[in-house]
C-alpha cells in the first residue's frame, strides 16, 4: 500500500514538473496601452467587467482587467429594469445558491449587493471617478457564477455574488488609490455619483483562468 501511494505521489509530482517545463515563460515586456484600455471602455456599459489579457508565467497566471461601473441607486438601474427582470426570470431555474463564509447569526443587512472569488485576489487601481468601495460582511443566499460562465472562465474564477450582510467595511476611493481584496472577500459599490473606473490585478496561482487569453477588442 506504502508502495502505492508513493508511486502515485512521484506520478503526480512529475507530472507538474514536466508541465513547468513545456511552459515558455515570457521573454519580453507584455504592454498593455492607455490606448487599448480606452478602447475596452468605449464598450462600458454593457461590458461593465473587461479582461485585458491572463498571462502564462508558468507558475501562475497574471490577469489585468477594466472595469467600469456607472452610478448606483436609482440612476443605475433606469432603463435596465426590465430587460434584467426578465434575465432573472430565465436564470432562476439554474441558480447554485452559495454563502461566501460562515452566516452570522442576526446580521443586518449592508444594503449592498457585491461578488466573492473563491480563488483570485484582486488589486484595484482606480482609474477616474469614484465612490464608495464596501468590502467584508458575508454574501448569503447569493448566485454561484456557472462552470462555464465568463466570470469564471476570463474574469474572477468561481464567485458568489449576492447582498452582503454583518460588518462591512464601507471607504470612498478616488482617482490613485490602490485597494488589496484577498480571495474570499465580499466587495461591492456604492455611492457612486456618475462612474468609476479601475483596473484589477489578478493574481492566479492555480491556473483558474483561460491561460493566453487577449481581449478580443485589443488583438493584434
Amino acid at each position: 500500500m506504502k508502495k502505492t501511494v508513493l508511486s502515485v505521489s512521484l506520478l503526480v509530482i512529475g507530472s507538474h514538473c514536466a508541465a513547468y517545463a513545456q511552459c515558455q515563460v515570457p521573454k519580453d515586456g507584455i504592454y498593455m496601452f492607455d490606448t487599448e484600455v480606452k478602447e475596452l471602455l468605449k464598450h462600458a456599459p454593457p461590458a461593465v467587467d473587461q479582461q485585458l489579457r491572463v498571462v502564462d508565467l508558468c507558475k501562475y497566471n497574471l490577469a489585468v482587467g477594466i472595469i467600469h461601473r456607472g452610478p448606483t441607486g436609482a440612476a443605475a438601474g433606469r432603463g435596465r429594469g426590465q430587460a434584467a427582470a426578465k434575465g432573472k426570470a430565465k436564470q432562476a431555474a439554474n441558480i447554485e445558491r452559495c454563502n461566501s463564509g460562515p452566516v452570522p447569526e442576526n446580521a443586518a443587512p449592508s444594503g449592498v449587493g457585491g461578488i466573492s472569488h473563491d480563488d483570485e485576489t484582486e488589486t484595484y487601481i482606480i482609474v477616474s471617478g469614484g465612490g464608495t468601495l464596501v468590502t467584508g460582511g458575508t454574501i448569503v443566499n447569493g448566485a454561484r457564477s456557472g462552470p462555464e460562465s465568463q466570470v469564471t472562465k476570463v474574469l474572477n474564477g468561481p464567485s458568489c455574488s449576492g447582498q452582503i450582510v454583518g460588518n462591512v467595511t464601507k471607504k470612498p476611493v478616488v482617482p490613485g488609490d490602490i485597494i488589496i481584496i484577498p480571495f474570499g472577500v465580499p466587495h461591492g459599490w456604492t455611492d457612486i455619483a456618475d462612474h468609476v473606473d479601475y483596473l484589477s490585478v489578478r493574481p492566479d496561482p492555480d491556473h483558474v483562468l483561460q491561460s493566453g487569453y487577449v481581449n478580443p477588442l485589443i488583438q493584434k
